[in-house]
């Protein structure tokens, strides 16, 4: 059970009030708010071992070299990594997937195949479609149902020895699906296809073990996971990142220079060229020995409760439709009420205090698909409470008086 009370006293922004009202967050998928202990060490490093890292005798930098790859290591474990150099930070998950399609925009050729689910991010779209377009290979579209769930059968008629890549979303951001990617990952690994999971969405409530996955990627980003913004991780298998060409040339990510030819550096040196964001990834392990500290288990128990909570107080509300109605969900709800734009009623919730995200979600495809401009979407961590979904309840309801 979770000490809900002692929790919210970790993060101090949930006790400021908006527009004279207590603050109620339910933006969490679009990003976590920081315990006090996070805030604490991003103040910490640049007041007492601020320094370039791996290139400095000196004992600052050998101080800020210790802690950026005691995080590396944090974070191997975490994940349940095979190696340490598995592990790459980035400035997150955006980030990660665009060095890895970008190195299959060279490994690709004409008549191979990149598989993605109706369901992902444009992160998730975009940087495919550009590996596609520079490689003459085919991008094609896992379908999904009126649920919010993938078509598996469709699935299983996509893959052909031809797909070269799969890559999913582990969870939903824009209705809480929760995929089944080990059945994902096993199918197309039967067909010699590489899979990226993109975890941005899971890794705040669930614990990743990407040995049991058998994943070949696997992408998530700091700051949804109560980090900083501008970090994140890409996880590869050491084959994998070995048959990868460089993302970005420069300092760090190089063996010799010459004029004539460049060598490369080992794993994951190969990978973080320049000055990385060593107070970020530093802060990163932080994040994540809090979260552990918290405990994962517990975590998915109770947002289970505010999922079902929150659920069943909204679809209360007449004429409110939920998109996404998926059997495995995680604690995301994006709804509709019946004749208004999402965008009116975002506006007078946040008058009384509650922050909600509306819009496509950067989900373009999903809201094309069930017809809608957008949705509502109210998305719950373990620091909120029932007592907060009462409040966006009441809200919704005025929303729905004010604009009919």
């Amino acid at each position: 059970m979770l000490d809900i009370k002692a929790i919210r006293q970790d993060f101090p922004i949930l006790t400021q009030t908006v527009n004279g009202k207590p603050l109620v967050y339910f933006d969490n998928a679009a990003t976590a708010q920081k315990p006090r202990v996070v805030e604490e060490a991003i103040v910490k490093y640049y007041e007492t071992i601020n320094a370039n890292i791996h290139r400095g005798v000196h004992t600052l930098s050998q101080l800020a070299t210790d802690a950026y790859e005691e995080a590396r290591k944090k974070v191997q474990t975490h994940m349940n990594a095979k190696h340490d150099y598995e592990v790459l930070f980035t400035a997150g998950t955006t980030f990660g997937i665009n060095l890895v399609a970008s190195g299959f925009g060279s490994l690709l050729k004409a008549g191979d195949e990149v598989l993605i689910s109706a369901m992902e991010h444009h992160s998730n779209i975009v940087p495919w479609q550009f590996a596609c377009e520079r490689s003459g290979a085919t991008l094609k579209v896992i379908p999904m149902n009126q649920n919010g769930e993938l078509i598996m059968e469709e699935f299983d008629k996509l893959l052909t020895p031809n797909t070269k890549v799969v890559a999913v979303t582990h969870i939903s951001n824009a209705l809480g699906t929760i995929n089944p990617i080990k059945e994902i990952i096993e199918k197309a690994h039967k067909v010699g296809a590489a899979v990226l999971i993109d975890g941005a969405q899971a890794t705040p409530h669930i614990k990743p073990d990407v040995q049991d996955l058998d994943c070949d990627f696997y992408v998530f980003s700091g700051h949804k996971v109560c980090g900083p913004t501008g970090t994140g991780v890409l996880y590869g298998k050491e084959e994998w990142l070995n048959k990868l060409p460089p993302y970005q040339g420069g300092g760090e990510m190089i063996k010799t220079v010459t004029f004539e030819k460049t060598t490369y550096a080992c794993l994951p040196h190969k990978f973080e060229a320049g000055t990385p964001n060593i107070a970020g990834g530093i802060v990163l392990g932080v994040a994540l020995d809090y979260l552990n500290e918290v405990g994962f288990d517990n975590i998915a128990a109770y947002e289970h409760e505010l999922l079902e909570y929150g659920t069943k107080r909204l679809s209360e509300i007449e004429g409110l439709k939920i998109i996404g109605t998926a059997k495995e969900k995680t604690s995301v709800i994006s709804f509709n009420l019946e004749g208004i734009h999402p965008y009116d009623v975002g506006v007078i919730v946040d008058k009384l205090g509650v922050a909600v995200r509306t819009g496509h979600h950067c989900t373009q495809p999903i809201m094309d698909f069930f017809g809608i401009p957008g949705t509502i979407r109210a998305s719950f961590s373990f620091y909120n409470t029932k007592e907060e979904i009462d409040v966006l309840v009441e809200a919704v309801k005025k929303a729905q008086m004010m604009l009919a």
